[in-house]
């Protein structure tokens, strides 16, 4: 599977940004600012530092509300706050009629997350979940062998965020491990093996209450599992992926896909051109069977293309990036696996 950036001759889109912090500043005004398709017109934001800030590294301009950002002539928003105001500000900016991007995690639970989707349909405005992780380099390589038939058919999808910093560990903006990072490792399992039957879980919880270490294990509705972690407090990291099929496994054995520390180290699409998601070959996973191994380029990852998907789908060009339902569907066994982690039980869906 290649994605590749959507070229529009309508006009540019009058898109806004929620949030400033850690995911507004890194992963959504680089992008939306060198997005074709994209007129990004500013932030909003009420804390000072924050607009300060704004002013000074993107020269956009701030606004203090939802409803400012719409007078001044916005028809789309991303939103970028702390997973607590997720839902609450997704619904105010659909009853101001603007088209919205809501960052992940969608919401705290299934029943948000529908009542959200629901407001958007009956509204008939667009909504999407921003799932950027579903273009990254490995997952997009991941897709492509699949499709390809290099696997076979998969039986096992392993998958994990694991990192070693328990403290201060997980943000509480994101709402622990399982929702921060689980939304992500449960959105690409269902985009690889389809919907779920069963849900197990189990998780840490660090001094300040938030989950740091959770473990995920799916039966997917066609026979397939998924196993998924996602860790604040691993001392040894595993694969970033192992996907196990009847004819070969494809392993990526280290760092996560380049794009995140791209964007962290100052560049964007704009600086890097084509050079933007290209994997270093060091970093390249592989096929094995047995002792055979055979070294497979990385798809170039596409985040880039993210909201130029938007623009065209808000202008009546396309589909939306994510289908909203999708959100629903994660949230859905999220809720499961929070249940389970508690009880000790697996949960059916």
């Amino acid at each position: 599977m290649t994605l590749t950036s959507t070229a529009t001759s309508s006009p540019a889109l009058r898109t806004g940004l929620v949030g400033y912090g850690f995911g507004g500043r890194f992963f959504h005004a680089p992008l939306l600012a060198s997005a074709p398709g994209i007129d990004f017109l500013g932030v909003v934001t009420t804390s000072p530092d924050r607009a300060e800030q704004v002013r000074r590294e993107t020269g956009r301009a701030v606004f203090g509300s939802l409803q400012a950002l719409a007078d001044a002539g916005a028809e789309a928003v991303a939103v970028s706050t702390p997973v607590t105001t997720h839902t609450a500000l997704s619904q105010e900016a659909l009853r101001l009629g603007l088209a919205v991007v809501c960052d992940k995690p969608f919401a705290l639970d299934a029943a948000s997350a529908r009542e959200t989707v629901e407001l958007a349909e009956s509204r008939g405005v667009v909504l999407t979940a921003y799932q950027n992780r579903r273009r990254d380099s490995d997952f997009l390589t991941v897709l492509d062998l699949v499709a390809g038939g290099r696997l076979g058919s998969v039986t096992r999808f392993e998958s994990r965020f694991e990192r070693y910093q328990p403290d201060p560990g997980p943000p509480a903006a994101g709402g622990g491990s399982l929702l921060d990072f689980g939304s992500h490792l449960v959105d690409q399992a269902l985009v690889l093996l389809g919907p779920v039957t069963a849900v197990t879980a189990e998780q840490h919880l660090n001094d300040a209450g938030l989950d740091d270490d959770v473990f995920v294990a799916l039966t997917h509705a066609g026979g397939a599992r998924s196993h998924l972690w996602g860790s604040w407090r691993q001392g040894a990291p595993g694969p970033r992926f192992r996907v196990t099929g009847t004819d070969a496994t494809y392993v990526v054995p280290g760092l996560m896909d380049v794009q995140e520390e791209l964007l962290l180290a100052g560049e964007s699409p704009a600086t890097l051109g084509d050079a933007w998601g290209v994997e270093p070959e060091d970093r390249w996973g592989h096929l094995a069977t047995g002792d055979r191994r055979e070294t497979v380029p990385t798809v170039r990852g596409r985040w880039d293309t993210f909201y130029p998907e938007v623009a065209a789908a808000v202008r009546g060009g396309g589909p939306v990036p994510v289908d909203p339902w999708d959100a629903v569907a994660t949230a859905t066994v999220l809720d499961a696996a929070r249940s389970s982690a508690a009880s000790g039980r697996t949960v059916g869906l």
